[in-house]
């Protein structure tokens, strides 16, 4: 394909919001090298607030509205846009079809599954599962057909996150925010998308950290703030419950505006690590769900590796020594 200019790109990814998260250097990226296209995501409904935290990203195009829609009518959407190009981040049979009937004429995606080979035109060899590239990487792999071969470092990438968060806090949750201690977010559960410190971890974690240094939030889902209920009643009183009490535009304005966050490989630790804010991942240290494919990417992120499948080996005071640092160096 001849270097491009002024074309419509799609970028199709329909699945969690980490995932998502982790595409958004991918677009940016994109938009530094040909600052001259428009970009529009295909995505679901719940992830459609992330979609909109990333500059470079033109248009939110909602995949649970347009799946929806009698066949002809999905194909005239799509050809009332005028995609000149399509990226298959996440492999979905039933998109690559439609983008085929559609007529978009560039159809990018890996060689790794059949039915790319007979919707798609612009194949890109790519074994996710065998690399030693992180995910963010991987997505930017698919951009070859473009003319684009470099892939930035980890340390390059959150320079195209683009990231930007306008939704306002309603004023009773703004004001849970202090300015006189670290406000850190603990967010124990993964939604069932991937291994958990224990709660037991959690508690002693919140035991080592000072009242008077830390103002320390548990939060979750709704479906999780049900699991988490009868723990959260044996915290400390100083602990805030905000699990099931937030939109998801909500949680990343408040995620925006705290201090730091501490989760395992889900949604809400790649939103703080793509917000700029001090991000501990913890990962276990087996592939493909290790750190160094799935760990968060941000100018303040880092991670604690298990060194064996179970997180449960990372100790407390592990994780407490990387937060009491955060909290040196925010008093500085």
């Amino acid at each position: 394909m001849k270097v491009i200019k002024n074309q419509h790109i799609l970028i199709s990814r329909v699945d969690a919001i980490g995932d998502v998260v982790l595409t958004l250097p991918m677009c940016g990226y994109l938009k530094s090298i040909y600052p001259a296209v428009t970009i529009s995501f295909l995505g679901k409904t719940y992830t459609g607030p992330v979609i909109n935290t990333c500059g470079a990203v033109d248009h939110f195009i909602n995949y649970d509205e347009l799946k929806v829609l009698p066949q002809k009518k999905q194909e005239d959407f799509l050809r009332s846009k005028h995609i000149d190009i399509i990226i298959h981040v996440y492999p979905q049979k039933q998109i690559a079809l439609l983008a085929k009937r559609a007529g978009i004429k560039n159809r990018i995606a890996t060689t790794n599954r059949v039915y790319h080979w007979f919707t798609c035109n612009k194949l890109v060899k790519l074994s996710r599962k065998n690399s030693d590239l992180h995910e963010a990487q991987l997505n930017i792999v698919l951009l070859r057909p473009l003319g684009i071969n470099h892939i930035p470092t980890i340390s390059q990438l959150p320079n195209f996150y683009n990231f930007s968060s306008a939704t306002p806090l309603p004023a009773g949750l703004a004001t849970l925010l202090t300015k006189d201690r670290f406000n850190l977010i603990l967010h124990p559960k993964s939604n069932g998308s991937g291994r958990e410190w224990s709660l037991d971890r959690f508690a002693e974690l919140i035991n080592l950290l000072p009242p008077a240094d830390f103002n320390i939030f548990i939060s979750g889902s709704d479906k999780e703030q049900a699991l988490l209920k009868d723990w959260i009643d044996t915290l400390p009183r100083n602990v805030i419950d905000i699990t099931g009490k937030l939109t998801l535009e909500q949680l990343i304005s408040f995620i925006t505006q705290a201090d730091g966050l501490v989760a395992s490989g889900t949604g809400p630790l790649h939103i703080a690590a793509a917000a700029g804010i001090n991000t501990l991942g913890l990962f276990p240290g087996v592939r493909p769900i290790h750190a160094g494919r799935w760990g968060p990417i941000g100018k303040r992120a880092e991670y604690i590796d298990s060194g064996s499948d179970n997180l449960n080996d990372i100790a407390a005071n592990t994780a407490y020594n990387r937060v009491k640092n955060w909290q040196i160096l925010y008093n500085l």
